[in-house]
C-alpha cells in the first residue's frame, strides 16, 4: 500500500513539472506573436490617424476677424489658427454670426482640416457671457449697503466646574 501511494505521488509530481514546462514554453512563444500583431497594428494605424487628424479643436482668444473673407484667427496655447467660416458653421449662443465675433473674445472653435484649409464646424463664444456676469456682480456689490455693526454681546459669567 505504501508503494502504491509513493507511485501515485511521484506521478503527480511528474505531471506538475511537465505542466509548468509547457506553460513556460507558451509564455515564450506569446511575446513573439505579440510583436507580429503590434507590427500589423502599426501599419493600420496611419490610416486611422488620418481620419482622426481631420477633426480638430482650438480654444483661445480671437486675434483677428475678417467678415469679408469669412475668417477668424484664434490664438491658442500652442499655435495660432485661421479658420474659414461658411454657411454650415454653427455659432453658440444661437443667433450669433461672424459679425458678432470680436477680437479679444475667448472662443472654442471645432474645425476640420482638409487639403490645407481649416473649415469651422462650430464656434462657441465663451468670453461674452462671462464678462457680462462679472460686470453685473461688481455693480451689485457696489450698490449693496454695508452691513450694520454687530452688537456687542455681554460675556456670561463662568460657572465653576466643582461639585
Amino acid at each position: 500500500m505504501k508503494k502504491a501511494i509513493a507511485i501515485v505521488i511521484s506521478l503527480m509530481f511528474v505531471f506538475a513539472l511537465t505542466s509548468v514546462t509547457f506553460a513556460a514554453e507558451k509564455k515564450a512563444a506569446a511575446p513573439a506573436e505579440k510583436k507580429e500583431m503590434a507590427a500589423e497594428k502599426k501599419e493600420a494605424a496611419p490610416a486611422k490617424a488620418d481620419k482622426k487628424a481631420a477633426h480638430k479643436q482650438i480654444t483661445g482668444e480671437v486675434t483677428a476677424v475678417d467678415a469679408k473673407a469669412n475668417t477668424i484667427t484664434v490664438k491658442g496655447k500652442k499655435a495660432e489658427v485661421t479658420v474659414n467660416v461658411d454657411d454650415k458653421t454653427k455659432f453658440a449662443p444661437k443667433g450669433k454670426t461672424i459679425a458678432d465675433v470680436k477680437a479679444g473674445e475667448k472662443v472654442m472653435v471645432k474645425y476640420t482640416e482638409a487639403e490645407g484649409k481649416n473649415t469651422a464646424k462650430s464656434v462657441k463664444i465663451e468670453g461674452a457671457k462671462k464678462a457680462e456676469k462679472k460686470a453685473e456682480k461688481k455693480m451689485e456689490k457696489k450698490e449693496a449697503a454695508p452691513a450694520p455693526a454687530a452688537e456687542e454681546k455681554k460675556a456670561a459669567p463662568k460657572k465653576s466646574g466643582g461639585y
